[in-house]
């Protein structure tokens, strides 16, 4: 009897941590809370009944133990430093410069992008794979010991899983409530008649420091790894590697973080992950962008106030709380069906706000959004807006779900989910909302670039069964009595319309490839695509793998081009595009060019221009031959500085890169003003604008 309790304890011991490290490290959880909480009171109870049984590591101690006295000071064994703030991609590449100024090497670094979790700062060490100690980050020096609550908190495991922990293993991260269970605690609270808590950062730094660890397991607090301290035992060559030893030992670690050669690389990721903050379930304030290698990170050492390895890129966060009084699904251009939440109109930052995508079913799902639910609605810098979590305590009970469509809102037609994706989208070809979308994309500036060709227009043209392709947008000249009975259509209108339509037709053929709609297919990308093969239809002769070994391509984007051109959907409309006259490209090794002035050189933009928007001044570059650069380096060749120039200016001429205006430009591009006899950096200073002193240097902030 005796050994079949035993073998009960440990089985269950062994299915709750297995639990644990699915719900906490790999976020896919195969039970419910309460198929969890099932478990471990059949533990407890055991434990209870047989206590030379018990184990300091077992998963019941997680609920937390008798209340503790006061706190006592620890001081770090390696002090936790605070890192420098920034805020623009300017300062992160000035980082990088000063990064690779003090190695002395002018090849780009690995570094690393990772969420800046808004939470409380903790140290937990673990000493032959125990939990020995957690620390509060205090004044950096020295923090309070907090172990009592460490216990409790998820994430942080009482024994590491591994066969050969280290001696001494001082991992680093931050404890905060998820948002989804912060709206629970708020619900809690008001069920009391408490006063709830104000946001989930307060709430995490109360809870740290209660006596009584079974009130902070009510807290529901979480922790993420992110770095380590003092070790012994145990080396790691990359901070990679580092994270991923940390997940294989159970320990949770800050999701989405990989390395990427270049800080140029590092920044497009960092995007990404700002572009996906609505997918988080926790407060971000900010990205952090580290050196991956611990050998540079220990050449680089530290100020006595910060590591010299690593930066954090900020946002200031607007929030306010407001009402969903409705949600609709919107059918996108790739048949993509995005619920959108219709508030009542508040003001976040300077901006009214009456809008924000719920971007899919699992987010509203993850959500738990109901109509009639208040929510809080974030605005961080100049992110679009997103629903951060709903406001449970202020529910009233009059809220409705709503109910994900199981078929198209627009055509009735059947809806799919991307195979290992999160997205549901209507497959109807003939999908009038595809329609739709799809043709006011191509008619875009970003795409054929055709004035007069709005989303109002479209609708019309549509509705009159005028539109029902891309070709038939080049059919309208023949449709000119039609056009004529459409309301708002007079000869001007129609003219300046067809005008804009005859004037497409010459559009560039990377535009063209931009604006068939092709997923996963940019303005950037296709250029990529038209310098390599020059004619649209060599593109689709390519097989996938030729297309994944282009550079800035990969495999996903060669599957989606690939599939487009051997579809009979994209078969049908390139030939009927093939038709309407407009141009496919030419052959590469036929092409006929123009002089190319600015041949293999690396020009920069910045301040406001007079005869170009953004878009048009890096076409205008690629077409002289040139390569448009977001950022100044070294390697800059010329800065074209505009009015309001800024910082990219005056790092400009700290690096000696040479300055000319707009009309320098044109000029070059008119044989005016030959490359080789372009000005130095001292000479354009009196034609290109005084934008004054460079910013100030930017604040210190806790890690």
């Amino acid at each position: 009897m005796t050994e079949s309790v035993r073998k009960e304890i440990d089985g269950l011991r062994r299915e709750i941590e297995r639990h644990n490290r699915l719900y906490y490290v790999e976020a896919r959880p195969e039970i419910s809370d309460t198929e969890f909480d099932r478990l471990l009171k059949r533990l407890e109870q055991l434990e209870q009944e047989h206590p030379e049984y018990d184990s300091p590591d077992s998963p019941t101690h997680k609920v937390g133990g008798e209340p503790i006295e006061g706190f006592e000071t620890v001081e770090h064994r390696l002090p936790m430093l605070s890192i420098d703030n920034v805020y623009d991609t300017d300062a992160v590449r000035e980082f990088d410069v000063r990064v690779r100024k003090f190695l002395q090497r002018d090849e780009p670094l690995d570094y690393t992008v990772e969420y800046k979790i808004d939470g409380v700062a903790l140290s937990v060490t673990y000493e032959n794979g125990l939990l020995a100690r957690a620390v509060t980050r205090g004044d950096g020096r020295q923090g309070d010991d907090i172990t009592h609550n460490a216990r409790t908190i998820g994430g942080v495991p009482l024994r590491l899983q591994t066969d050969s922990p280290p001696a001494v293993l001082e991992i680093r991260g931050e404890a905060f409530i998820a948002n989804s269970d912060f709206a629970h605690v708020r619900a809690e609270q008001k069920a009391r008649n408490e006063t709830p808590f104000a946001n989930p950062r307060n709430a995490t730094a109360g809870a740290i420091k209660l006596l009584d660890p079974k009130q902070c397991a009510k807290r529901r607090l979480r922790f993420l790894a992110h770095g380590t301290g003092y070790t012994e035992g145990i080396a790691f060559e990359t901070h990679v590697e580092f994270l991923d030893l940390l997940r294989e030992m159970g320990v949770p670690t800050t999701p989405h973080v990989k390395s990427y050669r270049g800080i140029d690389a590092a920044l497009e990721h960092g995007q990404e992950l700002i572009e996906n903050l609505h997918s988080l379930d926790f407060e971000v304030d900010g990205l952090v962008i580290k050196v991956n290698s611990f050998a540079l990170r220990d050449e680089l050492g530290a100020t006595s106030k910060s590591p010299r390895w690593l930066i954090a890129y900020k946002w200031e966060k607007y929030e306010a709380v407001t009402q969903i009084e409705d949600i609709t699904i919107q059918v996108g251009k790739t048949g993509t069906l995005t619920p959108v939440a219709h508030l009542t109109p508040v003001k976040i930052a300077g901006t009214t706000v009456s809008r924000a995508s719920l971007h899919n079913r699992d987010e509203l799902q993850r959500l738990g959004v109901r109509i009639g639910d208040h929510v809080v609605v974030e605005k961080a810098g100049k992110i679009i807006p997103h629903v951060v979590r709903v406001e449970e305590d202020q529910r009233t009970g009059e809220e409705t779900e709503f109910a994900f469509p199981e078929r198209c809102p627009e055509c009735g037609g059947d809806v799919v989910q991307d195979e290992g994706g999160v997205y549901v989208r209507c497959i109807n070809p003939n999908c009038p909302a595809q329609l739709r979308e799809s043709l006011r994309f191509f008619a875009s500036r970003q795409a054929m670039d055709i004035e007069g060709l709005g989303i109002k227009r479209i609708e019309q043209l549509i509705e009159a069964g005028l539109l029902t392709s891309f070709a038939d947008v080049y059919r309208l000249k023949d449709k000119q009595e039609k056009l004529l009975e459409l309301e708002r259509m007079g000869e001007k209108s129609l003219e300046n319309l067809l005008a804009g339509i005859e004037q497409s037709r010459s559009r560039p053929m990377w535009r063209l490839l931009t604006a068939l709609n092709i997923r996963h297919v940019g303005a950037s990308n296709a250029q990529v695509l038209a310098d390599r093969f020059g004619t649209l239809d060599e593109i689709a002769a390519q097989s996938e793998e030729t297309l994944a070994e282009v550079d800035e391509i990969g495999p996903v984007i060669a599957r989606s081009v690939y599939e487009f051109f051997h579809s009979d959907v994209g078969r049908k409309m390139v030939d009927e595009l093939r038709e309407a006259g407009l141009n496919f490209g030419t052959p590469v090794e036929r092409r006929e060019e123009g002089p190319k002035p600015l041949e293999g050189k690396t020009i920069v933009v910045t301040g406001s221009l007079t005869r170009f928007t953004r878009d048009e001044v890096k076409e205008f570059i690629h077409r002289l031959g040139g390569k448009a650069s977001s950022s100044v380096s070294k390697k800059t060749d010329y800065l074209v500085a505009g009015e309001k120039a800024g910082s990219k200016l005056e790092k400009a001429r700290e690096l000696g890169v040479r300055v000319i205006t707009e009309q320098d430009l044109h000029d070059m591009a008119d044989g005016k003003m030959p490359v080789a006899e372009t000005p130095d950096t001292e000479t354009p200073d009196s034609r290109a604008p005084d934008t004054g002193a460079s910013e100030d240097a930017s604040p210190k902030g806790e890690s």
